[in-house]
């Protein structure tokens, strides 16, 4: 069962009371900070709600548990996964998208995700919460473009386009969450040049080639 992510101020009490927008987001934004620093099992409401400057009290009418706060940072952290662009081709289509999801993991996303994983395996919540915030997310972006390059002619209609947006998630989370840890100051150039060079092998699993062979990096200087 999907945990329900809503703030508990705006189901339980009564019509008319303003949101407060900017203490919602300094929970959540306190949350991720802290659950990146201590992990999951460490972190407590308690220390959210002082490092967010409030009660607990406040805290729990929002959110009636841990699982209910994490899940809506989880949520929080998958809306700023940038919009897929129509560049005009399927090779663009999917550069943007890989660069994008490159970014992310190699960001507050990726950070999230990477203290989450474990907890995940053994609890229905946080899996679900996951996968409403990044993995179907993923899917309907990846398949967004395949249906596009199909309607140009690019590519033949493809049955299962999600398989390819697993193609998408698999080498980079194994990349980036699961074996290597890298700088901060070195993710962003490195992310993209990985990016770059998954791109030829999923253009040959649709069918098509890059006008470059694996391994080959485009200039982005400029």
């Amino acid at each position: 069962m999907t945990s329900d992510t809503t703030p508990v101020h705006e189901r339980d009490t009564p019509r008319g009371r303003p949101r407060d927008a900017a203490r919602d987001r300094a929970l959540l934004d306190a949350t991720v900070v802290l659950l990146t620093e201590r992990g999951y099992g460490a972190l407590t409401t308690a220390a959210v709600a002082a490092a967010a400057g409030v009660s607990t009290a406040t805290l729990y009418r929002r959110w009636r548990s841990k699982e209910d706060l994490v899940a809506a940072a989880a949520m929080m952290c998958g809306q700023e996964f940038s919009e897929a662009v129509d560049t005009g081709t399927l090779e663009g289509d999917l550069r943007t998208v890989l660069r994008g999801k490159a970014a992310f993991l190699t960001g507050t996303g990726g950070r999230l995700l990477r203290a989450l994983l474990g907890e995940a395996a053994h609890n229905a919540t946080l899996a679900d919460a996951l996968a409403t915030a990044f993995t179907v997310p993923m899917h309907e972006r990846v398949s967004q473009v395949v249906r596009r390059a199909v309607d140009r002619g690019e590519i033949p209609p493809v049955g299962q386009p999600e398989l390819l947006a697993d193609l998408v998630m698999g080498p980079m989370i194994s990349r980036w969450l699961l074996v290597t840890r890298m700088p901060e100051d070195s993710d962003a150039v490195h992310a993209g040049h990985t990016a770059d060079e998954l791109l030829p092998f999923l253009l040959r699993a649709l069918g098509t080639a890059s006008d470059r062979s694996p391994g080959t990096v485009p200039d982005t200087r400029r």
